[in-house]
C-alpha cells in the first residue's frame, strides 16, 4: 500500500515538532548500564529477566501476477521468525541472565551473562533450546579505561545499543532491520543445488548478529559541567555470536556521545544527548561464478550520526545512517525462501532464496517522537526510510515506513505496546509497471501488539 507524500511529510513535520519539544524516553548512557555497576546495586549475583510475548497481523496480499512467484505468500507480509504465516502469536523474546561483582574480591570487576530462550532470529537457526547473547567481565581498575572482554553489544546505532526491553516499539526500523541487523550466510544467493546443503533457499548459517560481537572493548566517561561525554574503541570477530573468527580479520567499533544532564539516572535519566559511532570490518562468503563457488572476502562498513533528548512528558530521536560493502538483499522476487516458482522463467523449478550484495550502498534515517498524555499512557510516531542498493540506479529499493504506537504502563517492569504501521516500498527509478514495482506493491500494513514484564 503506498503511503502519500503529504501524509508522509505531515508525519515528518509532527515528529519534527515533537522533537523541538522534547526527547527520547532512555536517552541513557547505555554503555555504562552493563558491567559498571556498584556492588551495593548488584551484589554477587543479581538475576534478571524480561519476557515478550506478541502478536503481529497483516492482510496477506499475494505476490501479483506477471511475477515469478505469483500468487505466493510475499515474504515482508510473514511474521517473524518463521515466516510461514500472516498472523501469529509468539513469545519473541524469554530472556534470564545474571550480573554481579567480584565482591568481596574486588569489587572493581563485573560480570554480565544472557540467555535468550524466545522465539527469533537469534534461536530460530539452531536445534537448541537457548543461545548465549551475553557472556562479558568488565574490569573497572584503570581511570578513563575500563576494559570489557567477552560477547555484548557493540558501540553503535541508538536502535541497536540501548536495552531491548526497554525499546520504544516493537519492531525496528527498516535501516536498523536490514543494514544494521546482521544476517550471515554461507553464500551470496542460494544457486541450486547449494554445495553447503540441500537447502537451496540459502537460509542464515548462524544466528542474527543481534548487535552483538565477541571481543575486547575500552570506554569510559568523564564529566564537563553538566555534560557527560562517552568513548568507545572495540575490536571483535565479525563473525557474530557464539562463533569464533572465521577470516582473520577483526572488526572495528568507534564510538562517541556528548550528553548534556538535566536530572535522573539509569534508562530514565532525562538529557540531551549527541553521538556518532563508525565500524568497519571484511566479511568472507561464497561466490558463485556459473556452477562453480568461491570463497571471497568483501568490506562491510557501517557508520551514523544521531541525537536523543528526553525532559518532562516528551520525547524524540533523530538518526542518520550509511552503509558500504556487504548489504543484505531480500529474497527472490518478495517471496518466502524455499519456494517454488509459479509462473515466468524458471517456473516449476526455480526455488526462491535469500540474497546479499557483497559490494553495494545503502543508507537511512528516522525520526521518532513521543508523548505521555497520562501518568501511565504514552503515544508515539515515527518515520523511517531505507534506500537500498544506490550505486545502480535501476537496483535502488525505497522502503518507507509510518509508525502510530501506544505504551500502556501497568507499572515500572510491566507494559503492553500497540502498533499500527503504514508500509510502502518501490524501486524509486524504474516505471510502475516494472516487476519490481510490482512486488513491492504487495508490501501491507502491519498490526502489532506485544506484553512487556521485566522480572
Amino acid at each position: 500500500m503506498k503511503f502519500g507524500m503529504r501524509r508522509v511529510t505531515q508525519a515528518v513535520a509532527c515528529a519534527m515538532g515533537l522533537l523541538a519539544l522534547g526527547g527520547t524516553a532512555q536517552a541513557a548512557n547505555w554503555l555504562k548500564l552493563q558491567g559498571t555497576e556498584r556492588p551495593s546495586a548488584v551484589g554477587r549475583a543479581h538475576v534478571w529477566g524480561f519476557i515478550q510475548p506478541e502478536y503481529q497481523y497483516t492482510k496477506d496480499t499475494k505476490l501479483p501476477a506477471g511475477t515469478p512467484w505469483a500468487g505466493t505468500g510475499a515474504v515482508f507480509n510473514q511474521q517473524r521468525p518463521d515466516l510461514s504465516s500472516n498472523s501469529s502469536f509468539n513469545v519473541l523474546r524469554a530472556r534470564i541472565g545474571v550480573r554481579g561483582t567480584g565482591f568481596p574480591l574486588d569489587d572493581k570487576v563485573n560480570y554480565f551473562v544472557l540467555a535468550e530462550f524466545g522465539n527469533n532470529g537469534i534461536t530460530k537457526p539452531s536445534s537448541a533450546a537457548a543461545q548465549l547473547t551475553d557472556a562479558s567481565i568488565t574490569l573497572n581498575q584503570i581511570p578513563h579505561a575500563r576494559i570489557r572482554i567477552g560477547e555484548f553489544k557493540y558501540p553503535g546505532s541508538e536502535e541497536g545499543l540501548m536495552a531491548i526491553h526497554v525499546f520504544n516499539y516493537i519492531n525496528f526500523t527498516n535501516v536498523t532491520n536490514q543494514m544494521l541487523l546482521e544476517r550471515h550466510f554461507a553464500a551470496t544467493t542460494g544457486a541450486n543445488p547449494h554445495p553447503y546443503g540441500a537447502d537451496s533457499a540459502n537460509e542464515m548459517n548462524a544466528p542474527v548478529g543481534a548487535f552483538r560481537d565477541i571481543g575486547v572493548q575500552v570506554f569510559d566517561w568523564f564529566d564537563v559541567g553538566d555534560w557527560e561525554h562517552t568513548y568507545a574503541v572495540m575490536v571483535g570477530n565479525g563473525n557474530g555470536i557464539n562463533r569464533t573468527d572465521n577470516n582473520n580479520n577483526k572488526d572495528l567499533y568507534l564510538y562517541w556521545s556528548s550528553a548534556k544532564i538535566f536530572g535522573g539516572k539509569g534508562p530514565r535519566r532525562q538529557d540531551w544527548k549527541t553521538y556518532a559511532w563508525y565500524e568497519s570490518g571484511k566479511r568472507t562468503i561464497g561466490v558463485y561464478s556459473g556452477s562453480s563457488l568461491s570463497e571471497q572476502t568483501f568490506d562491510r562498513k557501517r557508520y551514523g550520526i544521531g541525537t536523543t533528548f528526553l525532559k518532562g512528558r516528551y520525547r524524540a530521536a533523530a538518526e542518520y545512517m550509511w552503509g558500504k560493502g556487504m548489504i543484505f538483499n531480500g529474497t527472490s522476487g518478495g517471496a518466502v525462501p524455499g519456494t517454488v516458482a509459479t509462473g515466468g522463467p524458471g517456473a516449476g523449478s526455480s526455488v526462491a532464496y535469500f540474497n546479499v550484495n557483497p559490494n553495494e550502498k545503502a543508507h537511512g534515517w528516522y525520526i521518532d517522537g513521543g508523548y505521555k498524555v497520562l501518568p501511565n499512557l504514552e503515544l508515539d510516531l515515527r518515520y523511517d526510510q531505507y534506500n537500498r542498493n544506490t550505486k545502480v540506479s535501476a537496483d535502488e529499493r525505497e522502503f518507507k515506513t509510518t509508525t502510530v504506537g501506544a505504551q500502556y504502563f501497568f507499572n515500572k517492569k510491566s507494559r503492553m505496546l500497540v502498533n499500527y504501521e503504514f508500509r510502502s516500498a518501490d524501486a524509486p527509478n524504474l516505471p510502475d509497471s516494472a516487476n519490481p514495482n510490482k512486488v513491492l506493491d504487495s508490501i501491507d500494513n502491519r498490526l502489532s501488539a506485544q506484553l512487556l514484564i521485566i522480572f
